[in-house]
């Protein structure tokens, strides 16, 4: 009975403070959308359509933060009515109450995960394409002339990749295997369909040893290990792409070469994020027991603002680190959580055999 007392008055904070971080950063969302209202067809209900379809993966984002607030509320508020005492006088010591909230972290543990992998990976690709086709736009382009992607022996240039995942402008460039270039393709548009590109308006020209033939082709298919699933990584951030997705795009760019320390370190962080919940129960559950007569919860509230700040200052600082000097994605995404789990566990220890 004690223990599923505590976890429901840790469900219920929670969920309050949960509530509360969706309603703020919506309306940030909101401010920061209207600056661009107006441009093309991007008018208010584009902008409510928008920010409610991003709302999931601000919720995948927050929850850690949630969970980690919404502790510090209950423990504070337990404390501050004795009933941390009580419970304690009843034989639970603090090990047995963290090991007790261990089930509260898993269910914040499963909401995130459902979230991150089924939710956010789609909502948020149509909250992008809704912006984008309102303004009358495309995807975002890393040079003045697309995008460069290599494809085994090949070097592709895309003008332009529109919100479908369709190509305009696309410029194939195959080499033989000693990278001497022998054809040079052009593709006005591109759209996948039955596991290969369907081109229309292609001029191909021919390199041979004494002359160049220019060949005009009305529809043609291409074989390539590039898929639709990868301009996901154009249209979203890493961090709110699928598991799975990030896996494929790491493997393609493995497979022809490319740097993949950005998405190892994005997949990685989606792996660890939603264990996330349960270091924030483990690193919360000690703050009941220091200073605990004199209560205090909106102190422990703000303690657990600090830390949440810092664990964000501590995670950003170390990505762009690992980063910049080519660290192991798996270490360098561990090491916040290891953090405050080290912590928690010190303190939990602490106040044990105090």
């Amino acid at each position: 009975m004690i223990e599923k007392y505590i976890n429901k008055e840790f469900i219920i904070s929670i969920f309050i403070i949960l509530l509360g971080l969706i309603a703020l950063f919506a309306f940030f969302d909101f401010m920061q959308e209207i600056n661009d209202l107006g441009k093309g067809n991007y008018g208010l209900l584009q902008v409510f359509t928008y920010v409610l379809l991003s709302l999931p993966g601000r919720i995948y984002e927050i929850i850690p933060l949630a969970v980690l607030l919404g502790s510090m509320l209950a423990i504070g508020q337990l404390a501050a009515s004795s009933e941390l005492t009580i419970i304690r006088s009843s034989g639970y010591s603090i090990k047995r109450i963290a090991k007790s909230l261990i089930m509260t972290g898993l269910f914040f543990s499963m909401i995130t995960l459902l979230i991150g992998e089924l939710i956010t990976p789609k909502s948020e690709k149509n909250a992008q394409q809704v912006k984008i086709n309102s303004t009358a736009s495309v995807v975002a382009q890393e040079f003045k002339s697309g995008f460069w992607i290599k494809d085994g022996n090949n070097f592709v240039n895309i003008e332009n990749v529109l919100p479908d995942a369709s190509l305009e402008g696309i410029n194939i460039y195959e080499f033989d295997s000693n990278f001497t270039l022998r054809t040079i393709t052009r593709a006005l548009s591109g759209i996948f369909h039955d596991g290969q590109w369907k081109l229309e308006n292609i001029s191909q020209k021919l390199i041979l040893e004494e002359k160049v033939e220019t060949v005009e082709i009305e529809k043609g298919s291409w074989k390539s290990e590039i898929r639709p699933e990868m301009m996901n990584a154009l249209i979203i951030s890493p961090e709110k792409m699928s598991i799975i997705n990030l896996f494929t795009f790491i493997n393609y760019l493995k497979t022809n070469n490319q740097t993949t320390t950005k998405y190892e370190v994005a997949l990685w962080e989606k792996i660890i994020h939603p264990i996330i919940p349960i270091i924030m129960i483990i690193f919360a559950v000690p703050f009941g027991f220091f200073h605990e007569r004199s209560g205090g919860k909106f102190f422990k509230i703000f303690i657990g603002i600090i830390a949440g700040i810092s664990y964000q200052i501590i995670n950003t600082m170390i990505r762009h680190l690992s980063l910049i000097n080519d660290w192991q994605p798996f270490m360098s995404s561990l090491i916040p959580t290891l953090i405050f789990l080290t912590v928690g566990l010190f303190m939990i220890h602490k106040f044990e055999h105090k």
